[in-house]
């Protein structure tokens, strides 16, 4: 396994031996099969084509899940997709990687929904609808909507985001139509291989009738005990869980103990993968137990410009065959003109990249 700073990316690659769970030192196992262009410079990125990608040392199908960090399509985002009358604009120097993979997930950070425009350094946030099509440009599969955004228009604007979605083709997790439908998992199989997806938001003291059939539209808040059950049902019939967390200190590097708690919690009850939203800025990665977390990818589409942090984020590849998570990759972007992300150079990618603070010796791998 080797990290890779001269590119924009790191690759992990991870031998699972025969389910011991130990890691050793090695190249990637994927054969090539066509490259991306102009998604970056010289980097060759392994994509699926018509036929399942397969990992050739052991002959079996993998597949490739992408998640981004925060998505706004509201407030300077929404003033420059007017501007270039282009709801794709935000996402056109990325599409062709986030399109490579299985799926491609992201948080919204934004409902959809028709109203008033939203101005600058306003705290609620609303896209049109129109927005979708960027989502679907990009190639985005999956959102989560358990955020602190996602009811900024009320119960109506979270089910007017549900009808924009649906008819988008765009799946979502972490809401509902009511409760009890919040807390559903998202499932997918690709390859033979199924995934359960579940994403959970902070609240200060969620009280919940979790079976409620009441049809009152909102989020999945975080309620550990809620959480674990899901996590332990979703592991019985699905492959793979991964769970999405919406927690912590705005522009913190750091995780807070409530989000070390949760995420290591949903390892312990059979998540596989835990990726982070909402700090603004990319945080730490921890390997734990069988699971990897990864606390905060940052921005991905915003409009925070007025830090350099807050300008920065990640897109994550994570690779699964059978026998486990096979692979990592990180693309480190920046963010200009208020709502596009940009592949970051090798120099400021290394940068993004150390905020990751991994432990990289304690699974035998090698920081080159």
């Amino acid at each position: 396994m080797k990290i890779f700073n001269k590119k924009y990316y790191i690759i992990l690659e991870i031998a699972v031996a025969l389910g011991i769970g130990f890691f050793i030192l090695r190249g990637s196992i994927i054969e090539p099969t066509r490259n991306i262009s102009n998604a970056h410079d010289n980097s060759n990125i392994t994509i699926n084509s018509n036929q399942p990608v397969v990992d050739i040392e052991k002959n079996e199908p993998v597949v490739t899940i992408m998640a981004v960090g925060d998505i706004m399509l509201s407030r300077d985002v929404d003033t420059k997709m007017q501007k270039y009358s282009d709801f794709n604009y935000p996402f056109l120097k990325t599409a062709e990687l986030l399109k490579s993979a299985d799926i491609t997930f992201g948080n919204l950070e934004s409902p959809i929904t028709l109203g008033r425009k939203i101005n600058t350094n306003e705290m609620v946030f609303r896209s049109d609808p129109e927005s979708v099509e960027g989502l679907q440009f990009a190639g985005i599969d999956l959102v989560t909507l358990a955020n602190n955004h996602s009811l900024n228009f009320g119960k109506e604007g979270l089910s007017d985001t549900f009808k924009y979605l649906d008819e988008s083709g765009i799946g979502y997790m972490g809401a509902g139509k009511s409760v009890k439908d919040a807390f559903q998992t998202y499932t997918k199989e690709i390859n033979g291989i199924s995934f359960a997806f579940l994403a959970y938001s902070y609240a200060s003291s969620p009280v919940m009738d979790y079976d409620s059939e009441e049809q009152e539209p909102t989020i999945a808040f975080m309620d550990f005990d809620k959480m674990k059950q899901d996590v332990s049902g979703a592991s019985e019939t699905a492959d793979f869980v991964i769970v999405s967390m919406h927690d912590g200190n705005e522009y913190e590097f750091t995780p807070d103990q409530h989000q070390k708690d949760f995420a290591h919690a949903a390892i312990e009850s059979g998540a596989d993968l835990v990726i982070g939203h909402h700090p603004h800025v990319v945080q730490t990665m921890e390997k734990y137990q069988k699971g990897y977390i990864i606390y905060s990818l940052g921005n991905f589409v915003f409009d925070q410009m007025w830090s350099q942090e807050t300008r920065e984020g990640m897109i994550a590849e994570i690779t699964f065959s059978k026998e486990g998570i096979s692979g990592l990759e990180f693309f480190p972007v920046i963010i200009e003109d208020y709502a596009q992300p940009r592949f970051a150079s090798s120099e400021e990618g290394s940068v993004i990249l150390d905020r990751l603070n991994f432990d990289y010796h304690a699974v035998g791998i090698d920081k080159q």
